[in-house]
């Protein structure tokens, strides 16, 4: 080849080259997906109406009325506090993945870092990944309603009994060095220790229920019992207001279970399906529990058989199929009624509005059962071919959240009991928090 037609290949390629480049990055380039993205950001204002209003309702209709406002004064004022402490520092060390590398433990296997505190670098433009197509925005405030209702599980546990002052401080204390590690060793991807163990938890079965149903269990302890229990009728005053507060959680968990696909897709149909599916199997099978047990079925048996069926498909929505769904869902709703009725008074604990019942026990049901029904043997839908394998995973999943939930639960009670003081005085808690706390009553006849 001659210097001549070197020289021109050479000018040609001087020319081609950049606009091959340019073309290959407009190629690579991630585009918004506006149908995620829709979807996405419905999703959150679901799963956030599922604290404000589904929660304060479910949980205020069934405390007594002295205290109606002050549950539900916990789960606004908690649904502020945590919407804060999200974007100063706990979108940050829940999911920046600095440092983090698959199949290696270490520091950043337990918690993240401070890359994106206070939202640095987020801009209108700022997309959550390549794969997931909706802007990084949405993806916060997704996960923040996330953080904001787990926290808020916990109140059920100690209602009618806590220092509003003392809640704050303990919500905010326990989001940061309970919920934020866990969720981070979970969900933050290749180098979380759970993530990398392979524990399935498609939407917060561990994350969100086993971590809030342990951490109620230990305040509930701590705290001790409310003035009079067992002994004094503690009956819910308005089992409409809970059933009301059910049917939204119900609608919500969509946006929890269906929204944690991240897309528009046939993962979010199928989780959608099976949360339907499972939900409604649970309420049937603590219907039936009830009636065969107590003689009657009950309003309020009902409504908490819908919440543990939806706990229960958290983890499993987005692997299990529909009869593997109904499964579930049944045992969640019979052995969450024996452990809400039958256990809590043999062991005699004061779980006010049975939050570790609930959703601790069928968070746990729920995980194991995701390593059994998400075999495609079994009719689901991930990746599991060893069974057994899968299901000791699961369990250690679970046994690592419930003794690191306790431990640390326990010793953020005990520290703040000793600087401040976690429980109301027996005066307080005799006319009602709603007065005692707030200035306020529920009803004025």
């Amino acid at each position: 080849m001659t210097l001549r037609k070197i020289a021109g290949l050479g000018a040609l390629l001087s020319v081609v080259m950049p606009g091959l480049a340019m073309a290959a990055d407009e190629v690579a380039a991630p585009v918004l997906n506006s149908g995620d993205t829709a979807w996405m950001l419905t999703a959150t204002a679901l799963v956030l109406f599922m604290t404000i209003p589904g929660l304060a309702l479910f949980y205020g209709g069934m405390v007594r009325s002295k205290n109606i406002l002050s549950v539900m004064m916990q789960c606004f004022a908690i649904t502020g506090l945590i919407s804060i402490l999200w974007v100063i520092y706990g979108y940050s060390i829940t999911f920046d993945t600095a440092g983090m590398e698959q199949g290696v433990t270490n520091f950043n296997s337990f918690i993240g870092g401070f890359g994106k505190a206070f939202l640095a670098g987020v801009t209108p433009e700022s997309l959550t990944s390549s794969t997931a197509l909706f802007p990084e925005a949405v993806f916060i405030t997704f996960q923040m309603t996330f953080a904001i209702i787990t926290p808020a599980l916990i109140v059920g546990a100690f209602a009618e009994r806590m220092k509003f002052s003392a809640m704050l401080i303990f919500m905010g204390v326990w989001f940061t060095l309970v919920y934020a590690p866990i969720a981070h060793m979970v969900w933050s991807g290749n180098g979380g220790l759970l993530w990398d163990w392979g524990v399935l938890d498609f939407a917060g079965g561990t994350v969100v229920h086993i971590n809030a149903g342990i951490a109620g269990l230990v305040a509930c302890i701590v705290l001790g019992k409310r003035k009079g229990y067992p002994s004094t009728p503690m009956a819910p005053h308005n089992l409409g207001y809970t059933l009301v507060g059910a049917a939204m959680l119900w609608i919500g968990w969509f946006g929890f279970n269906a929204g944690s696909a991240a897309a528009a897709n046939g993962t979010a149909g199928m989780a959608m399906l099976v949360t339907q599916i499972a939900t409604a199997a649970a309420a049937l099978g603590w219907m039936f529990a009830e009636w065969i047990t107590h003689g009657k079925p009950s309003a309020l048996g009902i409504a908490s058989g819908v919440v543990a069926g939806l706990v229960a498909i958290t983890p499993a929505a987005g692997t299990v199929g529909p009869m593997g769904s109904v499964v579930i869902g049944l045992s969640a709703g019979v052995i969450c009624f024996f452990c809400a009725t039958s256990l809590k008074r043999k062991l005699g604990y004061d779980d006010s509005l049975d939050a570790f019942g609930v959703h601790g026990i069928g968070g746990i049901v729920g995980a194991i059962l995701t390593g059994v029904f998400a075999a495609p043997a079994l009719g689901g839908f991930g990746t599991v071919t060893d069974i057994a394998a899968q299901v000791w995973i699961q369990f250690k999943g679970v046994a690592f959240t419930v003794v690191y939930t306790a431990i640390v639960t326990f010793i953020i009670l005990k520290v703040l009991d000793a600087v401040m003081g976690l429980r109301v005085t027996e005066e307080e808690e005799a006319v009602g928090l709603d007065l005692a706390q707030h200035n306020e009553r529920g009803y004025n006849l």
